[in-house]
């Protein structure tokens, strides 16, 4: 009775295995393949089981039963494969093999099954061969579908990766089987494998015999690639994908060269421009395995073809790719190694690309002077013997074109090119001066270089300007005599009024040199630049204020363009200072302007020492307490105070100090930022002026303690410098500090005082670690907003605190900036501060330049707008609709300014819920809504047209309306949104079109010629609506 039972519940699971085997075979269910190999996996049946069961399958005489049959089993192994033994591998090869000789409506299912067990690392040794000989010898792979095909691929590509030795061992025989199944595959999906196996053939080493020729010609039948995706592939082979896979076979062995290059050169001199292009990318990428020996034949064909499609091409691209081949080949004969008895025909094939383009280089009409320019150019970068050989038979002829030529823009021309083959020589290296090609030369060019920067020419000049900072770049090449010549050019051509062009590449020229030559610069410009601005009268305040053509002015913006070196800049920043200095001891008559020029140039001599620590921490020690010490003096009550220290104070001003203070402190390393913080820290809390270069002041230094409202105004150079210091700097008495910061930005008696109070303490706040301490400040805020704004005398200044504060809170996801968005939010509906709060938005959605900035380190998330978008909208809609009459511009203000600074992709989703409000937005009276508005739905016209041309009568309407505000900027914006309009489908603005070309007659007589311009563009494309090729 036991052994009955036991053969019982041994028969239960074959009988269910039988009976999935049935519903798989007969029924042609798809499920039960799964069903088995999972058992299989999970030791329900084992494969010798399955193949009992389907040994009735396996032996019908009816080719389909057989065929699922084997299909079953197929399955299973694909699942299952990584659990098969050593000896089951064997009969089951065994198996397969002899089925790739049944019926053509089995093969399939018997390919699935050999790739499966391609994959099985159980499979002995030799049977992968005998698996391929057998596929090479019973199956006529390119009468099989593209599934099967794509599987005979992937069972190579497998035994390639696994059994690569093996497959050697075959031969020539394995690439002849290959070939074989490969010929007159047409399926990208298929090619693509095909190319990888050929490459893997070529670059592995395999055995090509005889076969390759015939390998070459298999692949190269699909030479060049014109395969057009279909839409909506799901499989995404784009035709680049194919161009690159052949390419890398056919560029991937010398051995193809004699049948690929004719090829290549048959394609370049066709009609068919994807022809020509990847014709000659692949002959690039063949020089790169390429030798002479490969190319020796072929040269003279190659070069007259890329002659002719630079000379005679139309496309911008092919000119660029026969360029590019030019200079690969040029590449690859420079690169061959010589036998000692070898031609070398690096130097005939130059003198060959020489004689064909160096007399189109004299000929009077210039006509091909370009496009053999470019050819000699291409030809010499490729290596340093090239760049010789041209170069020292070129240039002699150009420098005699120079000459022979009167008319500026043929020089201009000539010495253009010449610039290029200079540049060419900044690429190599040269052990002795001598081996140079432009010793030679260096006269003839540097009294060329000096004629065109003396030509009245503007155009002249600026290439002069830029082959003179090459010649400079050129090592050792230069004599002290032919800098100090280059020096007084750039001097003279530093103070045009002319020309702002020649002005700017000069001074960006002499930043470029200085840094080369700093002792020339130093020696022959610095005593020049120091005597300008030692001069008694100053023509920068002329009254037509053109600051550009000062003389003065060009002096400042000298002497910061060639801070560049560090021995310099320890030169210009003391020359610089000490004019302030001057102009503080009443020596030169100063005007705001004038100021604040001396402040950018020396923001900009800050922005050069920014990668040099050394230099840029002289420059902080040196210009910041120089600084601070100008502006306390200036702050100092006197009897008779100088015009600079009512100057210095001035709002302007002192922004522009700060912001040289901030530009010196944000790159600061946390160890020197303490050095400097524990001097800085002092002075404003105790009036320790011990640090400052002048420290002998009538009166103590009290900003914070009832100091006059002038030394308070100096708390926007603190700001500066405390919002600019890295976070990990720990500041001294923060907590001290920041009371007395809120103290000051509360006092009603100077807002530009008080706002800098504000915004130094959001700064202070925004970088701030979490914890109790920034609980308490933000608590202390919180109560010290609460309190002004319930007062009737100090309400502005409390809600510009409450402005930044939230602002700094916004810019790094703080909690409680959602309760403070929210009070700025009520306050919409305030009639005193309501049109400050919508203002308020833009300040929260922009970036700032002086504090809460990336580069002053301070603590910005990004994506921040679209958290604020998200959080806050909802609640300024809903107030929106919830607010009386009179209130309703502000919270369009506000969401005015919100959607205008908000990344169109993420306001894209939202615009049919928003676009009536940005429609009622047109209509409020203020112009800033206005223009914010505008400056929103401008790109929606151009990116959702589907959604704005369900509004288009109203927008034309509302459009056309603004086009005669009184505000420049509103008429401006309006026309470019009535041109944007012609975006929409036509079909939807034709009925507008003779009512909009009316009335857009009016703004073609604006007293603005901008607005007059807008008017002209966006009327022409009203005209052209509705045309043909519109």
């Amino acid at each position: 009775m036991a052994a009955a039972t036991a053969l019982e519940e041994a028969a239960a699971p074959m009988s269910a295995l039988c009976g999935l085997v049935q519903d798989f075979v007969m029924g042609q269910q798809e499920g039960p393949a799964d069903q088995v190999a999972a058992d299989v996996k999970s030791g329900g049946y084992t494969v010798l089981q399955v193949v009992e069961a389907l040994g009735s399958s396996l032996e019908s005489p009816e080719p389909r039963t057989r065929a699922r049959g084997i299909q079953l089993l197929s399955q299973v192994l694909l699942q299952c494969h990584s659990l098969l033994l050593e000896k089951e591998v064997v009969h089951l090869i065994l198996f397969y093999e002899n089925r790739l000789k049944d019926h053509h409506l089995v093969i399939p299912s018997v390919l699935q099954g050999l790739r499966a067990l391609s994959l099985s690392v159980a499979l002995p040794p030799g049977l992968a061969v005998s698996v391929l000989k057998a596929i090479f010898q019973e199956v006529h792979v390119q009468s099989l579908l593209q599934v099967d095909r794509h599987t005979v691929f992937s069972i190579i590509t497998n035994f390639m990766r696994s059994r690569e030795e093996e497959l050697k061992g075959l031969g020539a025989d394995f690439t002849f089987g290959f070939i074989q199944v490969m010929d007159g595959e047409k399926d990208p999906r298929n090619l693509l494998v095909a190319f990888r196996i050929v490459h893997d053939l070529i670059s592995k080493d395999y055995s090509l015999g005889p076969f390759v020729e015939e390998l070459f010609e298999v692949t190269s039948c699909y030479f060049p690639i014109d395969f057009t995706p279909p839409p909506n592939d799901p499989y995404g082979i784009q035709r680049d994908d194919l161009i690159l896979s052949l390419r890398a076979v056919l560029a991937s062995t010398p051995r193809f060269a004699e049948f690929l290059l004719p090829l290549l050169i048959e394609k370049v001199d066709s009609e068919i421009l994807s022809a020509k292009l990847d014709s000659l990318q692949t002959l690039s990428a063949c020089c790169a395995v390429y030798g002479q020996k490969e190319l020796k034949d072929f040269l003279p064909s190659l070069w007259a073809s890329i002659r002719r499609e630079v000379f005679q091409t139309a496309s911008e691209r092919v000119e660029a790719e026969g360029l590019a081949a030019l200079h690969s080949l040029t590449a690859c004969l420079s690169c061959s190694v010589l036998r000692a008895d070898a031609e070398d025909l690096l130097d005939s094939f130059l003198s060959n690309v020489l004689q064909d383009c160096r007399h189109h280089l004299c000929e009077p009409d210039m006509k091909l002077v370009w496009p053999s320019a470019k050819l000699l150019q291409a030809a010499a970068g490729a290596s340093a013997r090239a760049c010789e050989h041209i170069t020292r038979n070129v240039l002699p002829l150009l420098l005699e074109q120079f000459h022979k030529h009167s008319q500026s823009n043929q020089r201009r021309t000539i010495l253009e090119m010449i610039l290029g083959f200079l540049k060419l020589q900044q690429k190599w290296s040269y052990e002795e001066k001598d081996e140079r090609p432009l010793t030679s030369f260096k006269d003839q060019l540097c009294s060329l270089v000096f004629m065109a920067l003396t030509d009245p020419s503007t155009q002249l000049q600026l290439v002069g300007i830029r082959t003179l900072t090459v010649l400079g770049a050129q090592p050792d090449l230069l004599s002290s005599g032919d800098l100090e010549l280059a020096v007084g050019h750039l001097y003279r051509l530093s103070f045009l009024e002319e020309d702002s062009q020649s002005w700017a590449a000069a001074l960006e020229a002499s930043g470029t040199l200085t840094a080369l030559y700093p002792g020339a610069f130093s020696s022959h410009l610095l005593p020049k630049l120091a005597k300008e601005l030692q001069r008694g009268e100053s023509d920068v305040a002329r009254e037509d204020g053109l600051m550009k053509c000062s003389r003065h002015f060009c002096c400042l913006q000298a002497l910061s363009a060639i801070s560049t070196h560090p021995s310099v800049v320890k030169e210009t920043l003391p020359l610089l200072l000490q004019h302030l200095c001057q102009a503080n001891k009443g020596n030169v008559v100063t005007e705001p302007s004038e100021v604040i020029a001396v402040c950018q140039s020396l923001q900009q001599v800050a922005e050069k020492c920014q990668q040099d620590p050394e230099s840029y921490w002289y420059f902080h020690k040196t210009a910041v307490p120089c600084l601070f010490g100008l502006a306390v003096q200036a702050s100092m009550p006197e009897k008779e105070s100088s015009v600079l220290r009512k100057v210095l104070l001035e709002d302007e001003v002192l922004a522009a100090l700060a912001s040289v203070i901030g530009t010196a402190t944000t790159h600061l390393s946390p160890e020197l930022a303490v050095q400097s913080v524990t001097c800085i820290m002092p002075l404003f809390l105790e009036g320790n002026t011990s640090f400052l270069p002048e420290n002998s002041f009538p009166s103590r230094f009290q900003p914070f303690q009832d100091g006059s409202s002038a030394q308070r105004r100096l708390v926007a150079l603190l700001t500066a410098f405390v919002c600019s210091l890295p976070r990990n700097v720990e500041i001294p008495q923060l907590t001290r500090l920041m009371q007395e910061l809120l103290e000051q930005s509360c006092c009603h008696g100077c807002p530009f005082s008080s706002t800098a109070a504000a915004k130094c303490f959001a700064g202070l706040l925004n970088k701030h670690p979490p914890g109790q301490q920034l609980d308490e400040f933000l608590q202390l805020a919180v109560d010290t907003v609460e309190t002004g704004l319930a007062s009737g005398s100090s309400r502005n200044q409390a809600f510009t605190l409450l402005l930044w504060v939230t602002k700094a809170l916004v810019l790094r996801y703080h909690p409680l900036s959602t309760c403070l968005t929210s009070r700025l939010t009520g306050l919409l509906s305030d009639p005193e501060l309501g049109p400050a709060a919508a203002d308020g938005f833009s300040l929260l959605m922009s970036d700032c330049t002086d504090v809460l900035t990336r580069a002053g380190h301070a603590d910005v998330r990004i994506m921040f707008r679209q958290r604020f978008f998200t959080d806050n909208v909802p609640a300024l809609v809903q107030g929106f609709h919830a607010a009386p009459q009179d209130v309703k511009p502000n919270y369009l203000k506000g969401l005015s300014h919100v959607l205008n600074r908000l990344p169109k992709p993420v306001l894209l989703p939202e615009l049919p819920t928003l676009l009536s409000l940005l429609l009622e937005a047109l209509s409020c009276p203020d112009s800033v809504v206005q223009l914010s508005t505008l400056s929103c739905l401008q790109p929606l016209l151009l990116e959702a047209p589907q959604i704005m041309s369900l509004h288009v009568d109203t927008l034309v309407t509302k459009f056309l309306a603004l086009s005669s505000s009184h505000s420049m900027a509103v008429r401006i914006a309006a026309l470019q949104c009535m041109h944007a309009l012609t975006r929409l489908p036509a079909p939807v603005l034709l009925p507008y079109k003779s009512r909009v070309i009316r009335a857009l007659a009016k703004p073609l007589d604006d007293k603005k010629r901008l607005v007059r311009k807008e008017a002209v563009s966006a009327r022409g494309e009203w005209f052209l609506l509705g045309s043909p090729g519109s």
